[in-house]
């Protein structure tokens, strides 16, 4: 479980960059930045089931919003190439921890 903690813990990192990002993007449209604050708060919900029955639901959850996330980046023409860079290196690595259980 140690582990999982470590991965989830730097993913969070991923997804705390990545809402940064948004946030500090003022040609982020409003749909964006509430799609990557849900990615944010899921990795939370995640983080909180470590260790739970509802760990690996947790890891689903996170990559829905994950994939959530990265749809609404890629349709968002006004963000600038390292906002939505930061949006997929997030899901990226959400992806990789899922792979991992």
């Amino acid at each position: 479980m140690q582990d999982l903690a470590d991965r989830l813990e730097k993913v969070r990192g991923d997804i705390d960059r990545a809402l940064a990002a948004v946030e500090g993007d003022g040609s982020a449209s409003p749909v964006l930045v509430a799609v990557v604050r849900e990615f944010h708060a899921k990795g939370q919900k995640a983080a909180d089931g470590l260790g739970g029955p509802t760990e690996r639901d947790g890891v689903i959850e996170l990559e829905q919003a994950g994939d959530s996330a990265k749809a609404a980046a890629e349709a968002d023409d006004g963000i600038g190439d390292g906002t939505r860079q930061a949006v997929l290196d997030a899901h990226l690595a959400v992806c990789m921890l899922k792979s991992k259980l």
